[in-house]
């Protein structure tokens, strides 16, 4: 007997409503862990080319470590190990809440923070070095001219490179799924277990995937065209 597709069963009712909720979990987790990571990446590229040695072992070590282990493993390293890394306030904090989002978020932002930082690190490479040291000639510290001076201008150089690691982030959000974070992956994998339509349910969160991914790049990439013709002027 020929399968018999049934994306309506998928799309509507009970089932439709599962795969919005999933699809609000996975905005939820990746915005989040967008900002955490961009804001987390920033300060790890920053002390990496700091002069005070132990800052920049801990941000050469940290960037190694993060990138060169597996996502998924992290992910179970801080489901399974929060409790013996984390402070006991962070810990019962965590665990009044959601504790498997925070888990989550913590995991997605510390992998994507590090290849942030790497590619924060080269657009700032890519800036004349003379305007550090003109900045800093004009009384500012290292820290502020990293802020005002540098930094503006390396992110201009790296949105797309910051793009894909965005993109990415969204798309890897996926595994959370795996420490029970009811995201649009698990509520796929729910409803086929309820329908057993599985190919339906996955058509469906995929083309959800790639219509967030697509309204990002889009996003990103007016905003960046719109910044660049406003300073050209």
């Amino acid at each position: 007997m020929a399968y018999q597709f049934d994306f309506g069963q998928v799309v509507s009712g009970e089932y439709g409503q599962w795969l919005v909720s999933g699809l609000v979990t996975t905005l939820h987790i990746s915005a989040i862990s967008i900002v955490l990571s961009l804001a987390l990446g920033t300060c790890i590229a920053v002390m990496r080319l700091s002069k005070v040695r132990p800052l920049v072992w801990f941000s050469a070590s940290y960037t190694e470590f993060f990138r060169n282990t597996p996502l998924l493993v992290q992910i179970f390293f801080w489901y399974f190990g929060s409790y013996n890394v984390l402070p006991n306030v962070v810990n019962e904090w965590l665990y009044k809440r959601d504790f498997e989002f925070a888990c989550g978020v913590i995991a997605l932002t510390v992998y994507t923070s590090a290849f942030i930082a790497e590619e924060i690190r080269s657009g700032i490479f890519s800036i004349p070095k003379n305007q550090l040291e003109a900045s800093r000639a004009c009384g500012l510290s290292f820290t502020q001219a990293m802020a005002y001076v540098i930094l503006p201008q390396a992110f201009r150089v790296i949105i797309p490179p910051l793009i894909s690691q965005f993109l990415n982030l969204i798309k890897n959000s996926s595994l959370v799924m795996t420490i029970g974070v009811m995201d649009l992956t698990y509520m796929a994998r729910q409803i086929e277990a309820h329908t057993f339509h599985g190919f339906e349910a996955f058509t469906v969160s995929t083309a959800m995937y790639l219509c967030i991914s697509l309204l990002v790049s889009l996003g990103v990439n007016l905003y960046n065209r719109r910044v660049l013709r406003v300073r050209s002027h």
